[in-house]
């Protein structure tokens, strides 16, 4: 099912019991835009089922926002322009060379070239995978594209992020919406959940520079300018405490700075960071 935003503006909310990420849907006056593909084929059918129940302009592009397979392993079914940054392309390649019947996923399995939360999905989700092979995106742009769709603007950006190296944003200026993706978000690197700390500040100027009031994520679907506001703050608070590898180091700079203890999220963000801080000095 299809949440509204706006009379122009849609989404298809998160689902992480099976690692389905939030899809969106941007209309203008003569096209639609479709903002990441899901993480399959069944995942893909059922946002175009949903799309085709509205009277909306036809679906003319789709733009992934980073390489994780759950954003766009569901790219084949959109009879649409696949838009990427070229980093994301980059990325996309290794996944295009990839077969899929299973033998292979049992070698990427072994290999850990994919999770196994991605490969049960595959399995169950995608069929023919005898003969399934990933598209090539038609659009690839370097820092920034602008796409009118018909008096409606959507501007797209590769950014800084915490969470991969190759994220877009997409911003409508109009509604002052900004879908992030997962762009947010940390990342599990060696086994350890980890905030790029060098990458924090960068990336939230990237974002605040937009006027924005409501924000889209892969995996939250949508928050307000207060709950963001929010989010940064803390994230912001929990980074500078962090100098060192010590967790307990960290903790007493966050009182001394704060005149409190963190709380729950604080304390997940500060044991991200001093992750961080572990993983640079392997």
């Amino acid at each position: 099912m299809l949440n509204k935003f706006s009379e122009t503006i849609f989404y298809m909310p998160n689902q992480d019991e099976n690692d389905r990420p939030t899809l969106g849907l941007v209309c203008g006056d003569q096209y639609s835009l479709i903002i990441d593909c899901g993480n399959s084929t069944q995942h893909a059918k059922e946002f175009i089922l949903e799309i085709e129940k509205l009277n909306v302009p036809p679906v003319k592009y789709a733009v992934i926002t980073h390489a994780h397979w759950d954003h766009f392993l569901g790219m084949n079914e959109f009879d649409a322009t696949i838009i990427v940054n070229s980093q994301t392309n980059e990325l996309l390649k290794t996944w295009q060379s990839y077969t899929f019947d299973d033998s292979s996923l049992q070698t990427y399995a072994r290999t850990k070239l994919m999770s196994a939360k991605c490969i049960e999905i595959i399995q169950e989700e995608i069929p023919n995978r005898d003969s399934f092979k990933l598209n090539s995106p038609q659009i690839i742009f370097e820092k920034t594209l602008t796409l009118d769709l018909g008096n409606k603007i959507c501007v797209l950006e590769k950014i800084n992020s915490t969470h991969s190296d190759d994220a877009t944003i997409i911003y409508i200026p109009d509604e002052k919406v900004l879908f992030l993706g997962d762009c947010v978000y940390g990342t599990t690197t060696n086994s350890l959940f980890q905030y790029k700390q060098p990458l924090l500040l960068p990336m939230i100027e990237d974002i605040q520079k937009y006027n924005a009031e409501a924000f889209l994520l892969g995996h939250e679907s949508i928050c307000d300018l207060e709950e963001m506001t929010t989010f940064w703050r803390e994230l912001k608070a929990a980074s500078e405490a962090v100098e060192s590898s010590s967790i307990e180091d960290a903790i007493e700079s966050f009182k001394l700075e704060n005149n409190r203890t963190p709380n729950d999220d604080e304390l997940f963000f500060i044991k991200a960071f001093v992750n961080n801080q572990i993983i640079r000095s392997q």
